[in-house]
């Protein structure tokens, strides 16, 4: 909205004209979200102490964790905010695609929130029922995957990354496609925030891969060139994409270990929600299980562990699960699974962005 007030003078003043380009208003977004979660950190962590708002540690988790006890969680409320701000400043307003990223943003925030909050009122970690999570999850999911597939233009085919003649219409059924990807994106990256910093590391640098995405997607002449969809009007995502990167970067900040703050649910949830949103509308889902692998992994581990459990009758695969803390019970230090969890995503990273010239 303030890129749109600024550009009104940009014939009376030619420097303005730099407003126009989205590469220009994305890095505003990623400063503005940075400078405010520096600003307003300490004091919102100081907040949530007040409010009582702590984190309550399972007693069956690894001994380590205990003293973790009480430190603020649900810092992920900062997050959503300052990135809705940034990206109302920068972004154009009227986009419905970050229109619809931020919608996601903002939904599944309130399940993150609600549960987060209904887990320290009850102060035994017992927030909403699985089931209730998973149904609002899925709600809100095929609401925004409904309104993705009828915005004006967009491609309802899917696109299978390597070959460039391999892309069915899968018609509606696209729709309930684009709604896993959103839940189980969300859900993954719900898992893997288990350790300081653990979570917002891979998610920085996913985010960074789908900026890329979402530009090239967004500019017809690039999207030809690299045998990619062009999406109409995605390129403006890459300010939103901007925006999240700048708050995970100030976030991580507090969050680094030892952790000053969680982002609890409210912020796990929402932030894998829209980076699934993020990855349906610029038409990079299949890519997602390489440059969010992190997240894959620490799902699958938690899939395998519990139906192992339940088919040998009380065995296990890892020591525990997310596999994060199998890491930790073999011995490792938690900052040498944390940092070690950030070099394979960044690896991860690259060669999901290697597949652009892969077709």
């Amino acid at each position: 909205m303030l890129y749109k007030l600024i550009y009104i003078f940009h014939s009376e003043l030619s420097a303005l004209n730099v407003f126009r380009y989205i590469t220009f208003r994305t890095i505003l977004a990623t400063l503005t979200t940075l400078i405010l979660f520096l600003l307003l950190g300490r004091r919102v962590i100081e907040i949530l102490k007040q409010m009582q708002m702590g984190q309550y540690i399972q007693e069956d988790g690894p001994p380590n964790h205990m003293s973790k006890q009480g430190t603020p969680t649900m810092g992920g409320i900062l997050i959503i905010f300052v990135v809705l701000f940034s990206t109302f400043l920068w972004a154009n307003p009227v986009n419905p695609y970050v229109l619809l990223c931020m919608s996601a943003l903002i939904l599944f925030g309130i399940i993150g929130f609600i549960d987060d909050y209904t887990k320290i009122k009850r102060k035994n970690n017992k927030g909403l029922t699985a089931k209730v999570k998973f149904l609002w999850q899925c709600f809100f999911s095929l609401l925004i995957s409904y309104l993705i597939f009828h915005v004006k233009g967009f491609d309802h085919h899917l696109y299978v990354p390597f070959f460039k003649s391999i892309h069915p219409d899968l018609g509606m059924l696209y729709i309930l496609f684009m709604a896993f990807v959103i839940v189980a994106s969300s859900n993954a990256v719900n898992l893997t925030d288990g350790l300081d910093g653990l979570a917002i590391s891979p998610l920085i640098v996913a985010f960074g891969c789908y900026l890329i995405f979402s530009y090239v997607a967004g500019h017809k002449i690039i999207a030809s060139y690299l045998h990619i969809p062009y999406i109409a009007g995605a390129g403006e995502v890459s300010v939103f994409c901007g925006a999240i990167i700048g708050a995970g970067l100030g976030f991580l900040w507090y969050n680094a270990y030892p952790a000053e703050v969680f982002m609890g649910d409210v912020g796990s949830l929402s932030l894998g929600a829209a980076l699934g949103t993020v990855a349906v509308i610029t038409k990079q889902e299949i890519i997602f299980v390489i440059i969010g692998g992190i997240f894959v992994i620490e799902a699958i581990s938690v899939i395998f562990q519990v139906a192992y459990y339940k088919v040998t009758g009380g065995k296990r695969i890892f020591r525990m699960a997310p596999i994060h803390h199998h890491f930790e019970l073999k011995g490792w230090p938690e900052p040498k699974v944390i940092v070690r969890f950030w070099i394979i995503s960044i690896i991860l990273a690259l060669l999901g962005l290697s597949t652009l010239k892969l077709r």
